[in-house]
């Protein structure tokens, strides 16, 4: 029987890996280890940390490979599944051939599986669409939206109102008006420029968890500029960025904490 292990492991620091993590990592036959380019070799390279660090089996085999590049066409929702599809036939290849008669496969996800990633998708695409059998087990990670209020100290939710999680294109296209606290994910056009500055207070970050983390804090008003130019100097310096931010209304309903 094959089985897939598809394990969180945080925001960027090794040390987020929890112990029920680190025992799953253990567990495995093979690591399925994706390369994204020269320009993100530190991503592989941070996953290849954590099987150094973690790893105590010398049974387990570290399997990388190339992860098929995203068209960046402008139907995004027809690119990302054919991207998708792409993947999952990577996927079947690979399992066909590391792991013949079966075992167990390990996935390391950045972050957790259930929150703006899509190897559980793919996977059910293994199945669905390539006739691939297997047991999926889930191990939950640190997210970057914790690792943020984290290393800005701050609570998430302003006391009974809700919190609105959204991506930076749904931000730019209807800003909401319904939650005082406005979570942003993969927002690489930088959206907090569309909505109304003066009403925000943003708290970002960028490469959290890991040597180069940025914060900024503050007035939205105040403060875009400054987030702009990091942001833009960041990923020319690194070739890559990963940012998360939180937009809070300024005087909201709630009560903070």
């Amino acid at each position: 029987m094959l089985k897939l292990l598809v394990i969180g492991i945080g925001a960027g620091n090794p040390e987020h890996m929890t112990v029920q993590a680190i025992k799953a990592l253990n567990r495995a036959d093979i690591v399925l280890l994706p390369r994204k380019g020269s320009a993100k070799e530190d991503l592989a390279e941070l996953r290849r940390e954590i099987c150094r660090r973690f790893l105590e089996t010398k049974k387990t085999r570290i399997v990388e490979f190339d992860l098929p590049r995203r068209d960046g066409g402008d139907a995004y929702l027809k690119t990302v599944d054919d991207w998708h599809a792409a993947i999952a036939a990577t996927y079947r290849d690979l399992l066909a051939r590391e792991l013949p008669d079966g075992g167990t496969a390990a996935f390391l996800v950045w972050g957790d599986p259930s929150l703006y990633d899509s190897t559980l998708r793919i996977l059910d695409r293994l199945r669905t669409t390539h006739s691939v059998a297997f047991e999926p087990e889930v191990i939950p990670g640190i997210t970057s939206v914790q690792a943020l209020a984290a290393s800005h100290a701050m609570p998430l939710n302003t006391i009974g109102n809700p919190v609105l999680t959204t991506t930076g294109r749904k931000l730019r296209d209807a800003p909401p008006d319904a939650a005082d606290t406005i979570v942003v994910m993969l927002d690489g056009d930088m959206s907090f420029r569309h909505v109304a500055q003066d009403d925000y207070a943003i708290y970002w970050g960028a490469y959290l968890g890991l040597e180069q983390e940025m914060i900024v804090a503050g007035d939205l008003a105040e403060k875009a500029s400054e987030i702009e130019a990091k942001r833009t100097a960041a990923r020319e310096e690194n070739g890559w960025i990963m940012d998360v931010y939180v937009l809070k209304r300024k005087g909201g309903k709630g009560l903070n904490g």
